[in-house]
């Protein structure tokens, strides 16, 4: 009964939101992927002054990805903690998070950088082919592109969409003049759940593939 009532939730939820945006610029799947992170966040900036930007080949690589049984890299412990586990199980997705490990806080110390870019150095074979979910750290990004244009690794998607008033706007600007799939948004608006949501709606968009 609990679980009939939280469908029956969402549900409503998402015909409102459908309701308030009224007509918008998406096609099916993103607006499935916007859809998503407005019924996270309860903040439809997220469809008009903040909107998200899709790379041409973002939804196609990251699907391919899943089916791949790709790993997926967060910059914090809370996006992968927003991420639903019944999919990483049955999809057979790992993922990993260096921001926490000792070494890499000793390394940023050591070498006067960020424990982000440092994490993000460690994740480089796991990023590789993979997705990289960056919702918290500008420097996290900075580091993935950085990697990116130096041949280091070829991501099958960047989520881009860190959040705050400290180079996380230059940070989506520079993500969209490189080469490789991506979803960023425009603004200071992201953050760590809406970099979830995003991985969590192209779980259900796989779902309804398989």
């Amino acid at each position: 009964m609990a679980s009939e009532k939280a469908i029956d939730i969402e549900k409503r939820s998402m015909e409102i939101i459908e309701r308030e945006v009224g007509k918008h610029g998406y096609d099916e799947l993103q607006w499935i992927i916007v859809r998503r992170i407005i019924h996270t966040t309860a903040d439809f900036d997220f469809a008009r002054e903040n909107k998200i930007i899709f790379h041409k080949d973002a939804i196609n690589s990251a699907l391919n990805a899943i089916e791949n049984r790709c790993t997926i890299v967060g910059d914090s412990d809370i996006v992968l903690a927003g991420l639903n586990k019944k999919n990483l199980q049955e999809f057979g997705i790992t993922t990993i998070c260096y921001i926490s490990d000792p070494i890499v806080a000793d390394e940023a110390k050591r070498f006067n950088r960020t424990r982000a870019e440092v994490s993000m150095q460690k994740a480089a074979k796991y990023i590789d082919n993979g997705i990289v979910a960056i919702g918290n750290a500008p420097t996290a990004l900075y580091e993935v592109i950085k990697m990116v244009r130096e041949d280091v690794v070829k991501p099958a998607l960047i989520i881009g969409i860190p959040v705050g008033f400290v180079s996380s706007v230059e940070s989506k600007e520079e993500l969209l003049s490189i080469n490789v799939p991506y979803i960023t948004n425009k603004g200071r608006k992201g953050g760590s759940t809406v970099a979830a949501s995003i991985i969590n709606a192209l779980f259900s968009i796989y779902r309804d593939r398989i």
